[in-house]
């Protein structure tokens, strides 16, 4: 394993930059590390790495929070020097909650004299089968007797039998509001109640009923193996993973999750750059219900929690499928102690069917088959899981595909009650709608820094003497000068282009790479909406920015309970150029998620997806050297049953 200044911080390390922290600034019992990461260096910095050797300073950033005056610092500590170098009092901001956090709320919840109470009036007596779900509550909606304090509100949910699914028993119009510094309950909400109905929210399989195992039929599986009997065609040195003629190097952190670095492109004898870095900067889920039980319901699941803290071990489940490399990754406690998730990302290569194929009527087929590369992690956010995957294929695309799985939040009703805001998905019960709004951060660098990024738009050319029969289609390409947004739209099939004016393929073009977009979907709200005004990203499909360090969450660093909307809306007033420039391109996709009672009671994983593809990058298809497959694993003849001859 080769050392590099991109690596994540180590379990030392997090250990290293706690210990830091206690020692110069008494940051131990009554705080607690909201986060620890890594500071990353400088372009410049890596390049001098790169270049001489040159190791720069190890450095880490933290978020600490004093519980007892709820004040929120942020430090930098360098490890190299075992130092402190800065320590911020941030006012008015609250930190990120953490896991223990939400399980001392649970244990808190369940054992206060007046929830047992509560519950024992519903009839609920069997604390064991009870779930409570503590989530962030927004700063918009905070009642003003509450101002102040670090504020939690919980979901009551009950399992109907040992081992079975709390989602199912959702316990409606029953919330408590707490205080997550001082762990004090301020609130019980009941509301109303509905009696609990006969419903089928299982999913573990010696829970399913026996009538609906054996009403559908299906055959077993035959066992599909996918075997490398020499090995896999990628190589895993530490954190850097090189395939073909893709290089990149996987990061990890609290916020983000995974994150990719220094991704290139070995194109002959040159090694062109092709992204700095990309990373989800921000995940927005808004519930579009305004029931009591769900107007509250708003996850910034990337600001308020955090995908590194929900990673999950792929050691746990068939989650990659071939010959697998794993890179294992570490994470901290709110105490600033290190701990280990083993398997953290997948790393394997995939058959993905033609690549390309022409049949001649002279000389006969030539075909190519299609792999590609995958590095891939899982989160686990409360109901839902978000399986995020970056594929690399041979002809220079690259494929960013999140699949969400899990289960829905579901709301019991009375007889007759209507449900506008959801979906009927068993007796009595509904499905709210709601959203996944997905911010891509891409700090993108085509054979270089200095990039711009133009509107692509496919334009009708009118009928004319040139154009008698109406044919003619032509490409507006208009470059953004000044940073700003954009809207998907598709009447013109816009895409965006991410140019180097700098470099030229052989034909004399600009190189670029297109971004083609999947997954945009608008965001549905009036104006003035509380969620748009702290959200704003999700209003438009894609951002450009000029490239800033500083510049890292598009909400805002401290999303929790805040109201004003500090990321880009406020960047953007500066106006700066981004024309030849280093840039970002924030680009908003997700899932448009009306519910369906086929999702229930787990939700079959629904997938969404964006490229980034060459557009005159390569002078021809990058492909094009790629050999035909071995003939035993193509061979013609076996059994021919069921093949139409014509």
């Amino acid at each position: 394993m080769t050392f590099h200044p991109l690596d994540p911080l180590t379990s030392t390390e997090f250990s290293h930059a706690s210990s830091i922290l206690t020692r110069e600034k008494g940051v131990a019992d009554g705080w607690r590390f909201a986060s620890i990461e890594m500071l990353e260096p400088s372009k410049a910095a890596i390049a001098g790495f790169s270049a001489a050797g040159t190791v720069p300073d190890r450095a880490a950033r933290l978020v600490v929070l004093n519980r007892a005056e709820n004040s929120t610092y942020i430090a930098v500590v360098s490890l190299t020097t075992d130092s402190l170098v800065s320590w911020t009092h941030v006012p008015d901001v609250q930190a990120n909650f953490t896991v223990d956090e939400w399980e001392e709320c649970d244990a808190i919840l369940r054992a206060h004299p007046e929830v047992i109470a509560a519950l024992t009036q519903r009839g609920i007596t069997d604390l064991d089968l009870v779930f409570i779900d503590t989530w962030t509550y927004g700063a918009a909606l905070i009642p003003e007797k509450y101002a102040g304090r670090r504020l939690g509100w919980s979901d009551i949910w009950v399992r109907a039998q040992a081992g079975g699914n709390p989602y199912a028993g959702p316990v409606n119009g029953l919330h408590f509001v707490i205080d997550v510094n001082s762990m004090q309950l301020l609130e019980i909400e009941d509301s109303f109640s509905v009696d609990r109905p006969e419903i089928m929210g299982e999913y573990v399989p010696h829970l399913i009923p026996e009538r609906i195992k054996n009403a559908s039929r299906r055959p077993p599986r035959k066992p599909l193996d996918v075997v490398q009997s020499d090995g896999p065609g990628f190589e895993v040195d530490g954190h850097l993973v090189t395939w073909q003629n893709w290089s990149l190097r996987v990061g990890f952190n609290y916020r983000e999750g995974m994150t990719l670095h220094a991704l290139s492109y070995q194109d002959g004898d040159r090694v062109r750059p092709i992204a700095n870095r990309l990373s989800f900067a921000e995940m927005v889920v808004p519930y579009r219900d305004p029931s009591v039980d769900h107007f509250r319901r708003t996850a910034f699941d990337i600001g308020e929690w955090g995908l590194g803290f929900m990673t999950t071990s792929l050691e746990l489940g068939c989650d990659c499928l071939g010959e697998i490399r794993y890179i294992d990754a570490v994470m901290h406690d709110s105490h600033g102690q290190p701990y280990d998730i083993p398997n953290a990302f997948c790393v394997h290569e995939e058959d993905n069917a033609l690549l390309w194929k022409h049949v001649d009527h002279d000389t006969g087929a030539e075909v190519r088959r299609s792999r590609r590369l995958v590095v891939s992690f899982h989160v686990t956010v409360a109901n839902y899981e978000y399986l995020v995957y970056w594929r690399f294929y041979e002809d220079g695309n690259i494929e960013c595909e999140v699949r969400a799985t899990g289960i829905m939040v579901v709301t019991h009703l009375a007889e007759g009650q209507a449900h506008p805001n959801g979906t009927l998905v068993d007796n009595r019960t509904y499905a709210p709608f709601h959203q996944h709004f997905i911010v891509a951060r891409m700090d993108l660098d085509i054979d270089g820094p200095e990039n711009t990024v133009y509107r692509s738009e496919t334009q009708i050319q009118p009928i004319s003497e040139s154009n008698p029969h109406g044919l003619g289609l032509t490409v507006a390409n208009t470059p953004m000068e000044i940073e700003g947004h954009d809207d998907f739209d598709w009447n013109t099939q816009r895409t965006w282009k991410i140019t180097n004016e700098n470099s030229t393929n052989s034909l004399g073009t600009p190189v670029s790479y297109k971004l083609v977009p999947g997954g945009a979907i608008p965001s549905f709200f009036p104006p003035g909406a509380p969620v748009l005004e702290r959200a704003q990203v999700i209003g438009h499909t894609v951002w450009v920015t000029p490239n800033d360090p500083e510049e890292r969450w598009p909400s805002g660093e401290f999303v929790n309970q805040s109201s004003v909307d500090h990321g880009l809306p406020e960047w953007q007033k500066a106006g700066r150029n981004v024309r030849n420039t280093d840039v970002v391109v924030w680009y908003v996709f997700g899932i448009h998620h009306i519910t369906r009672p086929e999702e229930w009671p787990i939700m079959a994983a629904d997938v969404v997806s964006f490229w980034m593809k060459p557009a005159s990058f390569f002078d021809r298809n990058p492909a094009l050297d790629v050999a035909p497959s071995a003939s035993a694993h193509c061979a013609p003849g076996g059994d021919h049953a069921g093949h139409e001859h014509h």
